[in-house]
């Protein structure tokens, strides 16, 4: 039986080529407005079960220590009203008080004493109640992804997913994201951002503008004394740690997607204490990933979306050949972009938007713009002289949600983490070898994270490689979960992963794109029966699913 799993955009658009969601295109690996998660009546079920339990049907199990201190007594949990958000926070909420550079908080002092120094930053975080009477003991701590998204945003998604079912679910805003305390959004770039859609994508004069955005955020930045180099993924990983001892829970699991798997793995290798499970939904494996890295994730979903079209015989017929079609356009409009005024998707003013070769790979690697299963039919449109389809959702990009995503957590990370140890010639040749023929002028740029060897330049943020990129080895159980139309962290890296996790449960789904269990019931059954039994979970419902079918749309008139 095939699987109906949801598939409109739960991705935020690439930089410049469209947003399908309030997450800024700086936001990587990180997921859009419409997360693809199951909607309606599950959602408002999830939300009311939630907030009966936290009228006081069952108690709550992740009360605040008594202590109120972290592992090394300089973390707290302080009680705050939750935040105002369109959908409340259906349970209670506090500030989990660290310090913003844990090197710099402490120094011995002549006679051993240690003294604290620097600032302190606060890190919202969420206690939301087991929607069943009798939960489990142990909660789930969840992970966002991004670097930089808004953790409380998925709130509602992992309601509906079921993941507060039997088990608490604590979310907290990462060091820097919307929410904390202080702040990393740089505005600067969402205006960037909302620029681009009107400018071609890997043209040097682009470039140059998201520089000097860039500039402009970490100049402000810095001049009000952030620490940038303090806003990594070892550090964030220690808030998590401090996080679990703040609140007094001996043990529990951690759910991570996208860069949340990149962090849950290294929080599970330099914080193992009180790890009961770990779940990791679209995975980023902290060994390799890096800027070459994404053309290979980038080659293998749309691949993937290629062959499961020629598996069903309609979408075969009807779309013959969709690798040479995507060689063919990818050339034509970097050769000749076309220029369009179109209303974006949810309607309003029209807007110029540059469609070029760059412009049209990301928006397929995005995953969210276009629908996996719209996507043969928007590549035969446009080699039909109908751009309409790609263009709209390029022209999404034009209204950002600025302040929203932190970028400058995503770029502390990414430059520190991702973009050492790689030149613009790696990158460029590992494009060559995902996609042979195709302008250089387009490989030259990583899927999701053009121009980043020069924004890094001015971020200038010490180097991280050798302490970050290290692969995880344990015993503690995992489920390592993969959407076979992944385009951003293609499928392959969860059994890489999975393979120094010695009791690991690799399960790749089907037709399914980025950040897997919302946007599949099956998955989300599976994380279910993991969080219950995390060495035996039932994953037969995988076996049965096939990708949902594709989009087919009336055969062009001959001309």
């Amino acid at each position: 039986m095939a699987e109906q799993g949801i598939d409109p955009g739960c991705l935020p658009p690439v930089r410049g080529a469209g947003r399908a969601g309030r997450r800024g295109a700086r936001h990587r690996y990180g997921r859009g407005r419409s997360r693809g998660a199951p909607g309606g009546a599950a959602l408002v079920a999830g939300v009311l079960a939630a907030l009966l339990v936290a009228a006081g049907v069952a108690p709550s199990s992740a009360a605040p220590s008594d202590r109120g201190s972290g592992s090394d007594g300089a973390a707290r949990f302080v009680p705050a009203p939750c935040p105002e958000r369109t959908e409340p926070v259906p349970g209670r909420c506090g500030f989990l008080e660290v310090p913003e550079s844990r090197a710099a908080a402490e120094d011995h002092g002549p006679s051993g004493s240690r003294e604290r120094h620097g600032r302190t930053i606060r890190l919202a975080v969420a206690v939301i109640p087991a929607a069943s009477t009798r939960p489990a003991p142990d909660p789930v701590v969840f992970m966002e992804g991004g670097p930089g998204g808004d953790a409380f945003g998925a709130i509602p998604f992992l309601i509906a997913s079921g993941v507060n079912q039997d088990h608490e679910l604590i979310v907290m805003a990462q060091r820097g994201t919307l929410r904390s305390q202080p702040s990393l959004a740089c505005p600067e770039i969402d205006r960037f951002d909302a620029e681009a859609v009107g400018l071609p994508y890997g043209a040097p004069s682009t470039g140059q503008r998201l520089v000097r955005a860039a500039q402009e955020c970490r100049d402000r930045l810095t001049a009000d004394g952030i620490e940038l180099s303090a806003y990594n993924t070892t550090e964030n990983a220690a808030d998590f740690d401090d996080l679990r001892t703040a609140l007094g829970v001996r043990h529990w699991n951690v759910y991570g997607y996208s860069y949340g798997t990149e962090l849950a793995l290294t929080y599970l290798r330099l914080h193992p204490q009180g790890i009961r499970s770990v779940a990791i939904d679209s995975v980023v494996p902290p060994q390799v990933v890096s800027l070459p890295w994404t053309w290979d994730s980038a080659r293998e979903g749309i691949g993937a979306i290629f062959a499961a079209c020629e598996a069903q015989p309609g979408c075969r017929s009807r779309y013959p050949d969709l690798p040479r079609t995507l060689t063919e356009q990818v050339r034509r409009l970097e050769a000749q972009p076309l220029t369009l005024t179109v209303p974006p998707p949810g309607g309003g003013e029209p807007v110029r938007v540059v469609l070029d070769g760059g412009a049209l790979v990301n928006l397929l690697a995005d995953g969210a713009a276009v629908p996996s299963v719209d996507v043969p039919a928007a590549l035969d449109e446009l080699a039909h002289g109908n751009p309409e389809r790609l263009a709209r959702a390029r022209a999404a990009g034009a209204t950002p949600a600025v302040g929203e995503v932190a970028h400058g957590l995503t770029q502390s990370v990414a430059c520190a983490e991702w973009v050492p140890g790689s030149s613009e010639s790696d990158l460029l040749n590992a494009g060559r070898r995902a996609f042979p023929g195709w302008p250089d002028t387009v490989l030259a740029q990583a899927p999701q994270l053009p121009f980043e060897h020069d924004v890094c330049r001015v971020w200038n943020v010490p180097d991280r490689t050798a302490v970050q990129r290290v692969a995880t080895y344990s015993k503690v159980p995992t489920l390592v979960v993969s959407g076979t139309f992944d385009a951003k962290t293609g499928a392959s890296w969860g059994p890489y992963t999975a393979r120094t996790l010695t009791r690991s449960t690799p399960v790749q789904v089907p037709g399914t794109g980025h950040f897997v269990v919302p946007r599949s019931p099956c998955a989300a059954r599976v994380l279910a029966s993991f969080l219950d039994h995390p060495t035996a979970p039932d994953t037969t419902c995988v076996a049965g699913l096939t990708p949902t079918p594709f989009t087919i749309t009336p055969e062009p008139e001959s001309t």
